[in-house]
């Protein structure tokens, strides 16, 4: 696949910022049966392998903490959601030979699979805008600080991530105060107070935060954290809003996890609908 038009000089190791999900579809082909999903020993890219070795490395929670005072202010600029979802569609190379969907497309993709099966309007919005954090692609940040499994810094990496190996070289991995069970969290705090790995969850998460029902937010806050909601790691962390908002975020993960292959769909004759259920939550413009 082709290199971004907006590459940073940060460590790039894969050639579209989608491929990481390889990881999780396991086999490439379309055909490949829901059970070959997460299988991340078999036929994984060495492009994936690469860069969780560079997301377990770096993802610590210094680095954390100085990604929140950067993106939390959202400072960086002024737009829409419909606005956003075209930005992020510049994340496509459309001399790419290896796929002209767009992302807008792959985001429609999953939002028309929500509401093919009746579910409420929010939660089709949510499908609809859940990746629009990818945008911090195109602020320069690399890739290992835009998507993959999210995973809780300041505590014990749980064997449950994927490629945990690799956190032998993430200076916290050396923090014996940082590699107790609970390290600087106390049971039950709650999720909302631990800190995750950076992000286009956390990020979106706290652009749309006003905007959404609780369980629309902790699906974009969450979708990521495999290891959480997918493995059962980590539920010593949980508070009794987690729990209630856990079987939301389980809900909404088959919906991310197998639509990609799912028809293609028509966006022109999509766009008025959609531009339409995001006026009804979001105001015109939005800081992020």
């Amino acid at each position: 696949m082709a290199e971004f038009s907006h590459a940073s000089t940060n460590p790039q190791p894969l050639a579209d910022v989608d491929d990481w999900e390889s990881i999780h579809h396991g086999l490439d082909s379309e055909a490949s049966p829901k059970a070959t999903f997460r299988d991340y020993r078999t036929n994984v890219r060495a492009g994936v392998v690469e860069f969780y070795r560079l997301n377990h490395q770096y993802q610590t929670l210094d680095f954390v903490r100085e990604k929140k005072r950067t993106f939390m202010g959202r400072s960086q600029r002024s737009m829409g959601i419909w606005e956003a979802m075209e930005y992020l569609n510049t994340l496509v190379d459309e001399s790419d030979p290896d796929t002209d969907l767009s992302q807008i497309e792959h985001l429609m993709q999953t939002s028309e699979a929500i509401r093919a099966d009746g579910h409420p309007r929010w939660f089709i919005l949510t499908g609809l805008i859940h990746d629009l954090g990818k945008i911090l692609c195109l602020e320069g940040e690399p890739q290992w600080a835009v998507v993959g499994d999210t995973f809780p810094v300041g505590c014990r990496f749980s064997e449950r991530i994927v490629f945990p190996e690799f956190f032998e070289n993430n200076p916290d991995f050396a923090r014996p105060e940082l590699q107790t069970l609970h390290g600087i969290y106390e049971e039950g705090c709650g999720l909302d107070a631990v800190h995750l790995s950076w992000g286009h969850d956390e990020y979106l998460y706290h652009v749309v935060k006003n905007h959404l029902p609780d369980e629309a937010l902790a699906m974009i806050r969450y979708h990521s954290f495999y290891a959480w909601h997918t493995e059962g790691e980590y539920r010593y962390l949980m508070n009794d809003h987690d729990s209630k908002m856990l079987e939301h975020v389980k809900a909404f993960n088959p919906y991310d996890l197998y639509s990609k292959g799912a028809s293609r769909p028509d966006v022109a004759a999509l766009t008025p609908y959609y531009q339409e259920l995001i006026a009804e939550f979001f105001p015109e413009k939005l800081a992020w």
